[in-house]
């Protein structure tokens, strides 16, 4: 579809919804509910398009205005001046509704839980994914975000083997979702004494959590065990049977926590996590059936990929996804200067989908 029969569509649309709303007693609540929230949607973009039409019907008049013979110089003199500004100001609204256009991601306003797992390269691995667990937190304090640990395995050495966390504020997954992927680091571990540079990798998870309304889950789909919790070492942490494994059976996913001395909590914080894979489960798979045809590396959050490496002995973070490059790897790691990488990816992003809506075709 031609970008310019989208725009007759959108305000077809508006105006269809208008009149609905209008005979707003004809509607049954739902109806009307439904109405009103697709039209507060599309209402910006559609008024901008309309706008648009008035001041090009205004540009018409003065060009016709320029060819009047009886016109004075003065007079085509301020309409060649108004021209200018009114196509100077279509250019730009122009621009503004095409990025209007682009497709949002409904899970971009909601929290997010992370997950972060050592994974290649031993304790130097572990160490690397508790500096990427502190990064976030920082990043999140940055933000003016709240975080919450939902299960954490530490090594005993102040590595990480997994950790969990639900990060709650405003646009939280839309910028923590660049982070899916695999984080490779190089550097020389504290344990090395002939100076050798290591690579080792942390995986990250970021899913949107997910409400009640988003994933129903049925009783009969799950299989719910508890078993006793160990800490470090696999000590005994408390008495009691409180630590929760619950398994989707349709889907095989399998969530564990124990975190919490009671039962019904870490069942509570689990079915959290298990409705969050499902939601996330879901939207990749909506994501890869929109864009079959199109390789979309910035923002897919396939964990498998690489995306980032941080090499400690020459101070920089480079982003694969962009061929982004920062030597600021202390900034990025202390969470004030992740914007930097965050910002540019979301650029790309938006370029890409841009692309899509300009280049598709019926």
């Amino acid at each position: 579809m031609k970008i310019t029969d989208k725009l007759h569509r959108i305000v077809d649309r508006y105006n269809e919804l208008n009149n609905l709303l209008e005979k707003g007693h004809e509607l049954n609540s739902e109806k009307y509910i439904k109405y009103s929230k697709e039209l507060a949607e599309i209402s910006p973009v559609a008024e901008a398009i309309n706008m648009c039409h008035l001041k090009k019907e205004e540009v018409t008049d003065l060009k016709e205005l320029l060819k009047d013979n009886s016109a004075d110089a003065e007079m085509k003199q301020m309409a060649k001046d108004e021209i200018y500004e009114l196509e100077s100001f279509l250019k730009q609204k122009e621009k503004e509704i095409q990025f209007m256009l682009i497709p949002k991601d409904a899970a971009d306003e909601k929290n997010a839980i992370v997950e972060i797992r050592a994974g290649t390269g031993g304790e130097e691995a572990a160490l690397f994914a508790a500096n990427l667990f502190s990064m976030y937190q920082k990043y999140a304090e940055h933000k003016g975000w709240k975080t919450e640990v939902l299960e954490a395995s530490e090594t005993g050495i102040g590595g990480m083997k997994e950790v969990s966390m639900q990060v709650t504020g405003r646009n939280v997954f839309a910028n923590l979702k660049y982070e899916s992927g695999v984080h490779r680091v190089q550097r020389v571990p504290e344990t090395e004494t002939s100076g050798r540079i290591h690579t080792s990798a942390a995986t990250v998870a970021v899913l949107p959590e997910a409400e009640e309304v988003d994933v129903k889950i049925e009783d009969k789909d799950l299989r719910i065990d508890v078993f006793r919790s160990s800490g470090p070492g696999g000590q005994s942490v408390n008495t009691t049977d409180s630590a929760v494994r619950i398994t989707h059976i349709p889907t095989g996913i399998v969530v564990s926590q124990q975190d919490e001395k009671s039962q019904h909590k870490n069942r509570a914080k689990a079915l959290k996590v298990l409705r969050s894979r499902l939601y996330e489960a879901e939207r990749q798979k909506q994501i890869q059936e929109r864009s079959q045809n199109r390789q979309q590396q910035v923002g897919s959050g396939d964990r498998s990929e690489r995306i980032r490496t941080y090499n400690f002995p020459q101070g920089r973070v480079t982003d694969h996804r962009i061929n982004l490059t920062l030597y600021k790897i202390h900034d990025i790691l202390a969470g004030t200067g992740l914007d930097e990488v965050i910002n540019p990816l979301k650029a790309e992003e938006q370029a890409q989908k841009l692309a899509e809506i300009t280049e598709s075709r019926d």
